[in-house]
């Protein structure tokens, strides 16, 4: 199940440098998890670090994305290529 950053955020920025997959960003009022980056840190820790970095516990599983374990392990073996720009 990828994660999410509730309303609770104080975009304080110290989950986003945690984040091995780069799923984390900046949003209009607080952090946002791109669901199709986040691998609960599987592959990379042993527990998600953005969970343990957060200092308000404002990351909470997203019941919109569920994920077994090894869906996790397997995206994190194939991750999504980020688009950027226009084209």
């Amino acid at each position: 199940m990828a994660l999410l950053i509730t309303d609770l955020c104080i975009n304080c920025d110290v989950c986003e440098p945690e984040c091995p997959n780069g799923a984390i960003s900046g949003g209009a009022e607080y952090y946002l998890i791109d669901p199709r980056l986040c691998t609960e840190c599987v592959g990379h820790h042993d527990r998600p670090r953005c969970i343990e970095v957060c200092p308000v516990e404002c990351i909470i599983p997203d019941p919109a994305h569920a994920e077994t374990r090894e869906e996790l392990h397997e995206k994190f073996r194939r991750p999504v290529p980020v688009r950027t720009g226009s084209g």
